[in-house]
């Protein structure tokens, strides 16, 4: 069968998706990969279905051998990538032989790399998904991150789908984000001062980063509720604990949560923070409903 051999899986390699939906109220969680823009443009370099699965690899000195051929798209964070041993760019598709040995290596920029084959890995999907969550034992090849002599098939094909992205596309990895927030149903229960240091101060990633969440560390913000009842949790609430330090949620966020939430981030601002280093400064922006409905709507307007 044809298919990469894992030579070297690396720290943490996962396969990923769109995520796993509807299945909440079981406590199931999302998933998915955490930078959508970087996935979705490695499917649209090969033409593929945005539904179909890649690999998501978060560390570097992850090796493949292929067993067949095939058209491969690498984008998101820029890192030296070698076919047979030779560097090539990134956020371009390449032809892959039978026999051509697939290397990434030091990330120079960015934090998470995304590699698609065409047509997507042939594996059985859970739940509607192929997203490894690794806290459910779901997805992938057994609910876990890649290992060393796994093998992942995929349909041999001599299609060449030789393209790369424009200049202009290409995403800035910078040491600065400022991420656009929607106030909550809950922006009440803090003051103005706490919104106005909120949204006027500097905030900073920690190393409490993962894919469930993100903590800052910055200006203490307080919610005059000691705490809510348990309730559902969006793809990029801002929780604010005792500590007064904001959590932003993310792909692998609990499902229920009884912290106050003083906004969302925008979900596309969300795959920025995906490539964010420990120690990146944080800014908010506030932003209307509408305003950024129209912003995902032609965020989305580049695949769909």
């Amino acid at each position: 069968m044809s298919g990469f051999e894992v030579i070297k899986a690396g720290i943490f390699t996962l396969i990923q998706d769109r995520g796993r939906y509807n299945y909440t109220h079981l406590g199931v969680t999302t998933a998915g990969y955490l930078d959508e823009y970087s996935a979705l443009w490695a499917h649209k370099l090969l033409d593929n279905d945005v539904n179909n699965n890649l690999l998501e690899i978060t560390f570097s000195n992850v090796e493949f051998k292929s067993t067949g051929n095939t058209t491969l798209a690498i984008t998101g964070a820029y890192c030296e990538f070698f076919i047979n041993g030779i560097l090539k760019p990134v956020w371009c598709s390449y032809d892959i032989k039978t026999g051509d040995i697939v290397k990434v290596g030091k990330f120079m920029s960015g934090s998470r790399v995304y590699l698609a084959v065409k047509n997507g890995f042939i594996i059985k999907k859970e739940f509607g998904s192929n997203s490894t969550s690794m806290k459910e034992s779901l997805g992938g090849l057994s609910g876990d991150k890649l290992q060393n002599n796994d093998f992942l098939p995929f349909e041999n094909t001599n299609i060449i789908v030789k393209k790369r992205i424009r200049e202009d596309l290409l995403p800035k990895y910078e040491n600065e984000l400022t991420l656009r927030v929607i106030l909550s149903c809950q922006e009440d229960s803090f003051k103005k001062e706490e919104k106005d240091k909120f949204f006027n101060s500097n905030f900073t990633v920690t190393s409490d980063f993962n894919r469930m969440a993100c903590k800052l560390k910055g200006e203490r913000i307080k919610s005059d509720l000691n705490g809510i009842i348990s309730e559902g949790i969006s793809f990029g609430a801002i929780q604010i604990p005792k500590d007064g330090q904001p959590i932003i949620l993310l792909k692998e966020r609990q499902t229920i949560g009884g912290y106050p939430k003083i906004g969302s981030v925008l979900s596309i601002d969300c795959f920025k923070l995906a490539q964010a280093k420990i120690g990146t400064i944080i800014r908010f922006e506030e932003l209307g409903i509408e305003d950024g409905q129209n912003k995902i709507k032609d965020f989305y307007s580049n695949f769909f």
